[in-house]
């Protein structure tokens, strides 16, 4: 993948996490603020003032996500983000550290 395919699929991506955590909010399902700053996404749980923060690697291509739990790095794969050390998906790891952070059953898709 070139760097700017890297850069553009990392872009939607952010996008749609932070669009997703737009909606859980508005919907009460959650209390979260989202900020952007370029390629970097902090996402706040207002309740507790945790954060998860997603952000671009391009020299990488990977999807960096810092949270309580730990961090982990993503890398694109049959297309998917995909856990560099576990395997495991990145929306489906997101929502698992949003619920656990938030103290709500959290779903992104």
């Amino acid at each position: 993948m070139s760097e700017k395919e890297f850069l553009d699929l990392a872009e939607t991506t952010l996008n749609t996490i932070e669009e997703a955590m737009d909606r859980l909010n508005d919907e009460d399902v959650i209390d979260v603020e989202c900020k952007r700053s370029g390629n970097v996404l902090e996402i706040e749980f207002i309740d507790n003032g945790s954060k998860i923060i997603v952000n671009s690697q391009a020299p990488m291509q990977e999807l960096w996500v810092a949270a309580k739990s730990g961090g982990f790095h993503y890398k694109r794969e049959g297309g998917a983000w995909i856990n560099t050390r576990d395997g495991s998906e990145l929306f489906a790891a997101l929502s698992e550290l949003a619920s656990a952070q938030g103290g709500a059953s959290v779903t992104l898709v």
